[in-house]
């Protein structure tokens, strides 16, 4: 037997962007939209797209991920010939060797690719927020006749030197792209999404096999071009979002919030799946109330709660007031307390009378590269302790005693990592 079309999804990436959030998995692993974790969303559009076999490249602290993905369940990728398969580097005869490029990591599953000796070759990313027909880029692909066939999507003009850009002509054939260029002579910016002839993919990984960090947006795609082969473009024009900082992951699942949000996780036709701990349904107490938010089943208000996202199983205690926030799976947050723009990452205890976000913005003490803006960030298991006051652009990470916040006050732009903790 033999598969048209398998995926590839790169998902090992350790996202150090989004700081105290991936400190202890993956970013495609991180809980997104108060029901989902990243990684759902390409592995729905497979299957949504009827692409049922994927294997999933995992390195980086990738426990929590393959936890979630199982045997594929959710997503019917539970299947007898392919279906869903972790792929992690694996040691070798004589030596171990990590992935060290995203063309690098398809080279070394090149046996496992073979197994279904496919037509074409689907390469994603595993830490994008979209939703997209791949099997209407096959036909564009197949049309075209093209070798290797670029997602590429629209960027304002003055955002275009951020990325990878495509030149095409006419007929959308690539002629040439530019690597973050100072003056673009194009705004259609690379996704990081690829189809490829298989036999075209298996030759140039091979014919790069030295290459150091081999990348496709780097070595590959530009290999293909220099020797003259045929590379085409697939224009995307929807909703895309690359949340790999906290300001566009914050800014995301805001956006979730809006009343006819442009990101729509309520569609009927295409859906989005994960695998979720089954939770009763949520409940607001009298006197509670939920305003412009997301609410995750299990989740219990007896306080207040406004343009936010709640995870499943959140607890919030009378009187607590929650505003501009991102609240994951399974965080108490104690009576009284007041949280203002920030991001709580999974089974955190905010003590009561605790006030998060006051104040104003200062720069990161920590790393300026990562905490850039107002948001304040508490990791995964973390905990706070009671009236305690943070101010804004501050990261924790740990179980925090009063001790930890002289005169009870974590000034902005500070931050706390305990013992063990990497932010």
């Amino acid at each position: 037997m033999k598969k048209q079309m398998i995926a590839m999804l790169l998902a090992g990436g350790q996202g150090s962007r989004l700081g105290a959030l991936t400190q202890g998995m993956a970013k495609p692993a991180v809980a997104f939209g108060g029901k989902y974790r990243i990684i759902d969303f390409p592995l729905s559009n497979c299957v949504n797209s009827g692409v049922d076999t994927v294997g999933v490249l995992t390195q980086y602290r990738p426990l929590q991920l393959n936890s979630h993905i199982g045997i594929g369940i959710p997503w019917d990728l539970d299947k007898q010939f392919g279906g869903v398969t972790i792929l992690p580097p694996y040691e070798k005869t004589g030596d171990s060797e990590w992935y060290t490029g995203t063309a690098n990591a398809i080279y070394q599953n090149l046996e496992f690719m073979e197994q279904y000796n496919p037509d074409y070759v689907l390469i994603l990313s595993g830490d994008h927020i979209y939703k997209m027909d791949y099997e209407d880029m096959l036909s564009r692909h197949v049309s075209a006749g093209a070798e290797a066939t670029i997602a590429v999507m629209p960027v304002p003009w003055d955002e275009a030197s951020r990325y990878g850009i495509m030149i095409t002509d006419a007929e959308g054939r690539i002629t040439d792209f530019e690597e973050k260029p100072k003056n673009p002579r194009s705004n259609l910016a690379s996704m990081g999404i690829y189809i490829f002839n298989f036999k075209t993919l298996k030759n140039e990984l091979q014919e790069l096999s030295n290459v150091p960090n081999c990348d496709f947006g780097m070595h590959v795609i530009p290999h293909i071009h220099r020797r003259g082969g045929k590379l085409y473009s697939y224009q995307f024009n929807s909703y895309w979002k690359d949340v790999g900082t906290l300001g566009t992951y914050w800014e995301a699942n805001m956006e979730l919030t809006d009343l006819v949000p442009e990101f729509n996780l309520y569609e009927e036709f295409w859906q989005i799946y994960t695998s979720a701990e089954a939770y009763p349904p949520a409940y607001i107490a009298e006197g509670g109330k939920a305003e412009s938010s997301i609410v995750g089943d299990g989740s219990s208000i007896e306080g207040s709660v406004k343009h936010s996202v709640l995870g499943a199983n959140v607890k919030i205690a009378p009187g607590a007031k929650i505003r501009d926030s991102v609240i994951m799976n399974g965080v108490v947050i104690g009576e009284g307390a007041v949280i203002r723009k920030a991001i709580i990452a999974e089974n955190t205890v905010i003590g009561a009378g605790t006030h998060i976000g006051e104040g104003f913005f200062a720069a990161s003490r920590l790393d300026p590269r990562v905490y850039n803006n107002d948001i304040t960030v508490v990791g995964a298991n973390s905990v706070i302790p009671e009236n305690v006051s943070i101010g804004k652009n501050v990261a924790i990470m740990g179980k925090t005693v009063p001790e930890d916040y002289p005169n009870g006050v974590l000034e902005s732009g500070d931050y706390i990592i305990k013992k063990g903790g990497r932010a």
